[in-house]
């Protein structure tokens, strides 16, 4: 498989709306380069025989049971707020919208 030009590189850094000076399309070049060849080489190695993983080893997910426990009361929650409305945190306004 041949190699990414450094002209690919150039055409991807206008995509991305880069901009790569001679040098770095260079760089990317091999980089990029190294990277296909990774990607190619776990290619190969996987087959019909290798189930799709999203993880070397298996995972189970360690949960505690959900339990209704009370909460604060609104007043408790509010308490050491600096200011409150109608129940609520009341916060400077950032946006400039009514």
């Amino acid at each position: 498989m041949p190699g990414i030009s450094r002209e690919e590189v150039a055409h991807l850094a206008r995509l991305a709306r880069l901009e790569l000076k001679d040098e770095e399309l260079d760089h990317f070049a091999g980089q990029l380069d190294d990277i296909i060849g990774a990607v190619a080489t776990v290619s190969d190695v996987a087959n019909e025989d290798v189930p799709p993983t999203s993880h070397p080893l298996p995972l189970t997910n360690v949960m505690r049971p959900d339990v209704v426990r009370p909460g604060l009361t609104p007043e408790q929650a509010l308490s050491g707020a600096p200011a409150q409305e109608q129940q609520r945190f009341k916060v400077p306004q950032i946006l400039g919208e009514d």
